[in-house]
C-alpha cells in the first residue's frame, strides 16, 4: 500500500511508474511486431504480458527473442561465406515428391541431393560408439566431433580416449560440445586429457548474452547437433549423444534408445561444412576448410550392420542463424511426399501448427500414419504439451503408440518404403525454432527399410493409445495439458 501511495504522490514515483508502463507497452508492441513469429506465439506472449505484467516483461527479456546476437550472427555469416559449399552431381530419375523434398532441403543451406553415398545404421547405441572409436583409431588426418551432450561415462570415456590417442599420433582433432548440454563434461578429467593430448576443444555458445544483456536475445539457445567427420571421408549422423544408454544423469528414464548412421560419399562434405561453419564461428582464427576425402574401407571388426550403397542423400542444418521455420518446412514437405505409409518416432512432440496439421492431413488423404512417442518422458512439460494434441491426432486417423522401455530418443521418419529422414531434430519448438540441429534426408529402399525395421521394433514393444482412453481423461488432466500447451509457443 505504501509503495502504491509513493508511486502516485511522489514525482519520482510517478516518473518510475510512467517508465514501467512505457516499458510494458514497448514489450507488448515488440511481441506483436517481431518478424518471423507465428500468430500463436504472439497471442501467448501478449496474454502473459497482460495478466502477469512484471513477470511477463522479465520473461520476455529472457526468452522472447530468438536472436543469437549481432556479433555471433556476423561471425556465422562470415564463416559460411569463407567456406565453399560442396559441389555435387545431382541425381536423376527421382519422383516429383522426392525431388520436392530434396529441393526444400537444398533451399536451407544450399546442399543439393547427392548420389553414390553409402550409409549404415548401427545395431544399437553401444555398437555405434564402438564403430566410432574404431574409425577414430584408423584416422590419418582429421577428427571432427560435435555433440550436444558428452558424459564422462563408459562410452564417453571410450571416445575421449580414442581422440587422445589420435591427437598423440599427430591427427588434428577438433572437439566441439555444447556449453550447457556438456557442462559437467567440461569439468571432467577427460576434457583436460584431450586438451593435453593435443586436441583443440571448444565449448559452443559459451558467450551467449546472459543476465546483463537480457534484451539482446534468449539465454537458452543451444547447439543440439550430433556431428562427427573423420578424414573428410566418414560422417556420423543421428540422434545419439556421446553417452551410455543408461544415461546416468537421468537414470530414471533409461535406457536412451537412439539411432546413429555411419555415412560415406558426397554427403560427408555437406556435414563437414556444417561442422566447420560452427567451428569457425567459435574460432574465427582457424581457417580450416572442407578437404578432399581419401579412399576408405570399413574398419576391421567395426561393422555391426550391413551398409547400403548408391544412396541418394542430403545433409542440412538449421538454427537461429538459418531461415526461420526451415526445420518445420522440412518435416512437412517430407510428410506431404507420403502416399501410402508414414511412420514417425520422436521423443519430444510439441509441433507448431503447420506440422501438426500436416500429420493430421496425412491419414485423411489415405496415408497410414503412425506416430510413436515415449511413454515416460524426462520432460514433464513436454509430455503434457504432447498429450494435449493426442485427441486431434487420433480423431484424424493417426495411429498413436507410447514406448515403455526407456526414453525413445530416436528421431526418425520413413515414407512409402523409399524416403527417410533422421537426425538431431525433435518435433518440438526448441528444435523447430531455437536450437542448432542437423538432419539427413535419404532416398533408398534398403536404407529406408532398415530404419522402418527399427521403427517396427519400437512399435512391437509399444502400447497403442486409443481415442476412448483420451476422451476418458479427467477434466483436471485436460486442463493441465492444454494450459501447458498454450505456453509452448513461447517456451
Amino acid at each position: 500500500m505504501q509503495l502504491l501511495w509513493w508511486s502516485v504522490s511522489s514525482p519520482w514515483g510517478m516518473l518510475m511508474s510512467a517508465l514501467l508502463v512505457a516499458l510494458h507497452l514497448a514489450v507488448i508492441v515488440r511481441a506483436l511486431t517481431r518478424p518471423g513469429r507465428e500468430a500463436a506465439a504472439r497471442v501467448a506472449w501478449v496474454a502473459v504480458l497482460l495478466f502477469l505484467p512484471f513477470v511477463g516483461v522479465f520473461a520476455y527479456l529472457m526468452l522472447g527473442e530468438t536472436s543469437i546476437g549481432r556479433v555471433r550472427r556476423a561471425r556465422m555469416g562470415s564463416a559460411e561465406k569463407s567456406i565453399s559449399l560442396p559441389k555435387t552431381q545431382r541425381p536423376s530419375g527421382l519422383d516429383p515428391d522426392t525431388e520436392s523434398a530434396f529441393s526444400l532441403v537444398e533451399s536451407i543451406n544450399g546442399f543439393a541431393a547427392t548420389q553414390g553415398n553409402s550409409v549404415r545404421l548401427a545395431a544399437d547405441s553401444d555398437a555405434a560408439i564402438d564403430e566410432l572409436v574404431a574409425d577414430i583409431d584408423a584416422a590419418q588426418s582429421t577428427v571432427h566431433i560435435g555433440f550436444y551432450i558428452w558424459l564422462a561415462d563408459t562410452n564417453g570415456t571410450k571416445v575421449a580416449d580414442a581422440v587422445s590417442r589420435a591427437a598423440r599420433r599427430g591427427v588434428t582433432c577438433r572437439i566441439l560440445v555444447d556449453a550447457v548440454g556438456s557442462r559437467a563434461f567440461l569439468r571432467s578429467h577427460l576434457w583436460a586429457q584431450m586438451k593435453q593430448a593435443g586436441a583443440t576443444c571448444v565449448a559452443a555458445l559459451q558467450d551467449l548474452p546472459r543476465w546483463g544483456k537480457l534484451a539482446v536475445g534468449r539465454v537458452d539457445l543451444r547447439n543440439h547437433r550430433k556431428i562427427t567427420v573423420i578424414d573428410d571421408t566418414i560422417a556420423y549422423c543421428g540422434s545419439q549423444n556421446c553417452a551410455d544408454p543408461a544415461f546416468r544423469v537421468k537414470p530414471k528414464f533409461a535406457p536412451w534408445v537412439d539411432v546413429f548412421f555411419r555415412c560415406q560419399g558426397p554427403i560427408v562434405a555437406q556435414e563437414q561444412w556444417l561442422f566447420l561453419t560452427t567451428w569457425r564461428t567459435e574460432l574465427p582464427q582457424d581457417t580450416v576448410s572442407v578437404g578432399t576425402p581419401r579412399a576408405w574401407g570399413p574398419s576391421e571388426g567395426a561393422a555391426s550392420m550391413p551398409a547400403h550403397d548408391s544412396v541418394v542423400g542430403a545433409m542440412f542444418g538449421t538454427g537461429p542463424t538459418a531461415r526461420p521455420g526451415a526445420m518445420s518446412e522440412a518435416f512437412t514437405t517430407v510428410i506431404a511426399a507420403a502416399h501410402s505409409e508414414l511412420t514417425v518416432s520422436t521423443p519430444y512432440f510439441v509441433p507448431d501448427e503447420p506440422l501438426l496439421a500436416a500429420l493430421c492431413a496425412a491419414p485423411r488423404r489415405g496415408v497410414r500414419t503412425t506416430l510413436v512417442l515415449p511413454q515416460n518422458n524426462d520432460s514433464w512439460f513436454v509430455a503434457q504439451a504432447a498429450r494435449s494434441s493426442y485427441r486431434r491426432l487420433l480423431e484424424a486417423g493417426v495411429e498413436l503408440y507410447e514406448y515403455p522401455l526407456g526414453l525413445l530418443h530416436s528421431k526418425t521418419m520413413t515414407v512409402d518404403g523409399h524416403l527417410a529422414m533422421v537426425g538431431s531434430a525433435n518435433m518440438d519448438r526448441r528444435s523447430l525454432e531455437l536450437n542448432y540441429e542437423n538432419n539427413l534426408l535419404l532416398a533408398h529402399p534398403a536404407a529406408t527399410a532398415a530404419i522402418r525395421e527399427r521403427q517396427q521394433s519400437y512399435l512391437d514393444a509399444s502400447s497403442p493409445v486409443s481415442l476412448v482412453t483420451v476422451r476418458g481423461w479427467s477434466l483436471w488432466s485436460r486442463l493441465v495439458q492444454n494450459a501447458v500447451a498454450m505456453l509452448a509457443p513461447i517456451l
